[in-house]
């Protein structure tokens, strides 16, 4: 029995059309930005950058400004990625757009990958030892194969 899945790929076409790339301050989720903008531009793909807002209700009970500051850290990485883009402009021109959702990184950046219509996701390798055990939000995004997933280390 095969798997459905809302996804499909189109057939005979050169590549992808928007690669979406999970950010989130991290140094290895800015060094999969800048590989996944280096793909979409070889590709003249759209590329998505992509925060996604952790729900920390206990963070929240406690009285911790929980959405303010995530609110924050989306408006430097943004901040960021315009620096960044401003750099390179007139010598590599990437279409790109910032986008937040919220939720736990892997729902998030499923979700988002529907919504944006994504043809590859792109993420940074984790830097958390715990991940090794549990299991990462690449190695899922991997083993949900719905999209080809390219993990930065």
């Amino acid at each position: 029995m095969t798997e459905q899945h809302s996804h499909r790929f189109e057939r005979g076409t050169d590549g992808p059309r928007v690669i979406m790339v999970g950010v989130d301050g991290s140094e290895s989720s800015l060094r999969a930005a800048s590989y996944a903008a280096g793909l979409a531009r070889r590709q003249r793909a759209l590329l998505t950058l992509v925060y996604v807002q952790p729900v920390m209700a206990a963070g929240a009970s406690l009285g911790v400004p929980v959405t303010e500051t995530t609110d924050q850290i989306a408006e430097e990485l943004v901040r960021e990625i315009q620096v960044a883009a401003e750099q390179v402009k007139g010598i590599f021109d990437v279409r790109w757009e910032f986008h937040t959702f919220r939720g736990d990184p892997y729902n998030g950046l499923v979700k988002a990958a529907d919504r944006l219509k994504a043809d590859a996701v792109v993420v940074g390798a984790s830097e958390q030892a715990g991940h090794r055990i549990v299991g990462s939000v690449a190695i899922r995004l991997v083993k949900a194969g719905r999209w080809p997933v390219t993990v930065v280390p």
